[in-house]
């Protein structure tokens, strides 16, 4: 027989078996468990009770605290990011006041469609927000900014959307959550907090709200993963205050009665009459 060729017997049916000094080893088969998946598979499959992992692109929020708490890490793009609060038109430049600065930072447009409030060049400047990126759509009616916003999204014509829908219903929601699937920024739907008692289509959802010592409240009660038990505290001084708040300033719930002062959300204070006691306004 020919040096190089073995002869085995391995199992009763005495099958013959060649090999080479050539032959490459052969690698070792992977046993798998019963019922475990192949790694691929495992890695796309996304259980309820965790997390989700990124699906594509994100936006740092600027907020450690809640990038933590968002899938991916970050705002995430080619999807709708709804925004529910009761103080339309200034909690929601606090809020993406940090991702917006990076937008413009890149070179890339910031597009909000019918703001309540006119934006104030000023403070967005002390945010980083540069108002040569900044375009503003006027847009009156609900028509009009539904229409401006599908338009956008479809032609991919910004780096971030915002856009306000006090009366967006779930089907208009939906048809934005679809066009939003090839648009590379994340778009950002602003509606008041009442909404958060119906249902839609963005996949994620936070509910929002002004707090004591300079700090935004956010409750994420719908993301891709299991909901935020806990309510978020930010750090959020407007920009063009920083420097000048003084250190009794900075904590205003120093200053108020400590009953006052546990209770959550934005207090205002009134003015009492005389022979009245004070009483505070929610």
């Amino acid at each position: 027989m020919h040096p190089a060729l073995d002869w085995q017997e391995d199992d009763p049916s005495s099958a013959l078996m060649f090999s080479t000094p050539h032959d490459p080893p052969r690698p070792a088969r992977l046993v798998r468990m019963p019922g475990e998946l192949p790694m691929a598979v495992a890695a796309a499959i996304w259980r309820g009770d965790q997390l989700g992992g990124p699906v594509s692109a994100v936006l740092s929020s600027g907020f450690e605290a809640l990038d933590a708490q968002l899938p991916g890490g970050g705002w995430p793009c080619h999807g709708v990011i709804e925004i529910l609060a009761s103080q339309s038109g200034l909690l929601e430049w606090r809020l993406l006041g940090p991702a917006l600065r990076q937008v413009c930072a890149a070179g890339r447009a910031v597009v909000v469609v019918g703001p309540p409030k006119a934006p104030h060049l000023p403070g967005l400047r002390f945010e980083g927000i540069d108002e040569r990126h900044l375009v503003w759509v006027r847009a009156d009616t609900a028509a009009e900014r539904l229409w401006s916003a599908e338009q956008l999204i479809k032609a991919n014509a910004c780096g971030a959307l915002v856009v306000w829908l006090p009366q967006a219903r779930s089907e208009q929601v939906r048809r934005l959550q679809v066009l939003a699937a090839s648009c590379e920024g994340p778009v950002f739907l602003c509606r008041p907090s009442a909404a958060v008692r119906e249902s839609s289509a963005a996949p994620l959802r936070l509910l929002a709200r002004v707090g004591l010592d300079w700090e935004l409240h956010l409750d994420i009660f719908k993301r891709k993963g299991p909901p935020l038990q806990d309510t978020l505290r930010l750090g959020s001084v407007p920009g063009g205050l920083r420097a000048i708040l003084t250190p009794r300033l900075r904590f205003p719930s120093r200053l108020l009665p400590s009953d006052i002062s546990r209770e959550a959300g934005h207090v205002v204070v009134s003015t009492p009459a005389p022979d009245r006691p004070h009483r505070a306004v929610h």
